[in-house]
């Protein structure tokens, strides 16, 4: 008579579970799998203190693709389309068009074609770099605005437009981020330059809008600026995300490379109370004095538009004045006329 699935299952079981040793060995092997944990000891650990993902920002040739091709083993991922043009090996990001003009292989297809087989790892290549992630933000929006067949991202509705586009970014963002995780890779978003004025003080600052720099710089380690004063280039650290100790850094390629950039070790002061407390209430007077000052401007934009309408009518009357009936004085001619009747 054959045994059900059942049945096997059970005899198996009780031989199994035969003896003391094995229930207290089945019962351990529970317990273990049970207790598996994500959660890392509640001990300090030894910091990796060498930085791989840079902001690199400049205006044309001040020498911020120079300083990116000083990094080792560097692969261009290019949106100038000179990839042919320059020296380090490159590949020319675009929203790759047939005949008609449609798109057939979008930049962000490229990109993630890129960076997977970076990921694999059977390459040379140490360092990624986007020149520049200004322009490769704009291919995103160009290919989503193109399949939904708009003009402007805007024109989706709801706002989807401008979640997907956001989106696009992000995962770009990760994705290098998880590269450097997994390969050890350098990544560089390079940007171009925009100078404003911030208390009547001119600021450089990359030309990457401000929602895209949040998500760029908030995946980086240092936002470096290069600048070419005179026959002089410069570099020099303008964020960074830690103080980092040079002692620390254990990639000499990337150490060699710090030293050449002014302020990249130097620790950030501590506050006091005291100063604390001062600037924050500058910042409340300068907050204020804004306040007045727009006010201030509201008020005489609205003056002004009420002012012309008092100066046409007192151009409109005299206009009034002139259309009055005059009497008419006979001429010279008709005044001699009628001296001789009489």
């Amino acid at each position: 008579m054959s045994q059900t699935d059942y049945e096997i299952g059970q005899e198996l079981m009780s031989h199994y579970l035969a003896t003391e040793d094995a229930k207290q060995e089945g019962i351990n092997k529970m317990r273990g799998s049970y207790k598996m944990s994500i959660l890392p000891k509640n001990e300090r650990k030894v910091a990796k203190e060498t930085p791989r993902n840079f902001v690199i920002f400049g205006g044309t040739m001040h020498g911020k693709t120079y300083f990116a091709d000083e990094f080792p083993n560097p692969i261009n991922l290019n949106t100038d389309g000179n990839a042919d043009m320059i020296e380090t090996p490159s590949i020319n990001i675009r929203n790759e068009r047939n005949a008609k003009g449609v798109i057939t292989k979008p930049a962000s297809e490229t990109l993630i074609q890129a960076i997977t087989e970076l990921e694999a790892g059977n390459h040379t290549f140490e360092t990624i770099v986007l020149d520049v992630i200004d322009d490769i933000i704009t291919l995103f929006e160009q290919e989503i605005c193109e399949e939904h067949g708009v003009k402007s991202i805007g024109d989706i509705a709801w706002g989807k437009g401008h979640q997907l586009h956001q989106m696009m970014v992000r995962v770009l963002v990760m994705r290098l981020k998880e590269l450097t995780m997994k390969t050890g890779m350098n990544v560089l978003y390079l940007s171009r330059l925009n100078t404003i004025t911030e208390n009547d003080v001119e600021k450089h600052i990359p030309s990457l809008p401000t929602k895209w720099m949040n998500i760029v710089n908030g995946n980086s380690d240092y936002t470096i600026l290069c600048r070419k004063v005179g026959k002089n280039y410069i570099r020099r650290a303008v964020d960074k995300r830690k103080n980092f100790d040079r002692e620390k850094v254990d990639d000499d390629r990337i150490l060699n490379l710090l030293d050449t950039v002014s302020g990249a070790f130097e620790r950030s002061r501590k506050t006091s109370k005291e100063e604390q407390e001062q600037i924050v209430k500058e910042e409340e007077k300068q907050q204020e004095a804004e306040r007045l000052a727009r006010q201030r401007e509201r008020e005489a934009d609205s003056t002004e538009q009420s002012e012309p309408k008092t100066e046409q009518k007192t151009k409109t009357e005299p206009s009034l004045s002139q259309e009055e009936p005059k009497e008419e004085k006979p001429s010279p001619r008709r005044r001699r006329r009628r001296a001789a009747a009489e």
